[in-house]
């Protein structure tokens, strides 16, 4: 029975959970609503959070952003209505299993992270709540504790039905985020946009850890941009397996995406990389392609040259 929302849990509040907990905790405050907002965090980002509220830097405002709690413990807070997971994906296995010990048959899970086995990896440990496949735009990351700094075009939700409960209304969480000023896009059947999202953060991922270069600069090489653009066709080919529709022109569009953000925009997956992370997404985009072409007996030679290289480097 859908409900609506009067509590949502932002679990996570690195770069995306930052940036769109912070755009709601603001708009709550900033409306006076009823709504209640949940921060779960961790290290020195979180105490400045607590302490001082969280900074929210875009490049049309900023603005200081307090949730009603902010704590590292989920038994902290009461089961809310809604959770936006926003943890990387090497994260994904230990978050679910958080959360499970504080839902109910109908508590929201909104993932806003990588992949398009995401829904898969969710359900494979966590049967009950309700449980949104979705894909996030968004360019942000902490600039340091307390403070997340969004860059490029404003961040923007892609979601739609859980497949274990098509009949679900999901009216009031369409509702939620018209409320809440957060851009979005609803779709009965996500995954293509799911697999849209993934064909652009794959290949740029990939290349601008693997090159050095910030998305810019790969567009601006003829080499490196050549190679993206085959990434973007293995990924199509596997896609196309898994009978995923995608639309004529999605390589020429999805390059022209790339080049609304910053010349100098980093990848996610690109700064952990050059930290020396050795916990990365680099499964996300990489082994999971591999796995699954090999399953479809599809060759996809430049995923698998550029990921072996890459994980070569980070061992």
């Amino acid at each position: 029975m859908n409900k609506i929302i009067k509590s949502v849990c932002i679990y996570g509040i690195g770069g995306v959970g930052g940036y769109f907990g912070g755009r709601i905790a603001h708009k709550v405050c900033k409306g006076n609503c009823a709504i209640q907002v949940y921060f779960i965090g961790r290290g020195e980002h979180l105490k400045a959070v607590q302490q001082y509220g969280l900074n929210l830097i875009t490049d049309k405002e900023e603005f200081l952003c307090f949730p009603n709690i902010a704590t590292d413990n989920i038994r902290h807070i009461p089961a809310p209505d809604l959770y936006l997971l926003c943890v990387k994906g090497y994260d994904l296995d230990d978050a679910v299993s958080s959360i499970s010990k504080n839902i109910s048959a109908d508590t929201i899970i909104l993932p806003l992270l990588n992949g398009v086995d995401i829904y898969e990896r969710i359900r494979k440990n966590l049967q009950k709540a309700i449980i949104t496949p979705a894909s996030v735009y968004v360019s942000s990351s902490i600039e340091k504790p307390g403070t997340v700094r969004q860059r490029g075009p404003e961040g923007h939700i892609v979601f739609g039905k859980d497949p274990k409960h098509l009949n679900y209304d999901y009216e009031y969480l369409i509702e939620f985020f018209n409320e809440m000023g957060i851009s979005h896009t609803w779709y009965d059947n996500p995954y293509p946009a799911i697999w849209e999202k993934y064909i652009f953060i794959t290949a740029f991922s990939l290349m601008t850890a693997y090159s050095g270069k910030t998305i810019g600069g790969v567009l601006s090489d003829d080499k490196l941009k050549k190679m993206t653009e085959n990434i973007m066709k293995e990924v199509v080919l596997i896609g196309k397996a898994k009978n995923i529709d995608f639309e004529p022109d999605i390589i020429e569009k999805t390059l022209q995406k790339a080049k609304g953000f910053p010349y100098e925009t980093k990848t996610s997956f690109q700064r952990d990389f050059e930290k020396g992370n050795n916990r990365h997404e680099g499964d996300i985009f990489g082994g999971t392609l591999i796995r699954l072409a090999k399953e479809y007996k599809i060759l996809i030679p430049t995923i698998t040259e550029v990921y072996g290289e890459l994980m070569s480097m980070s061992r």
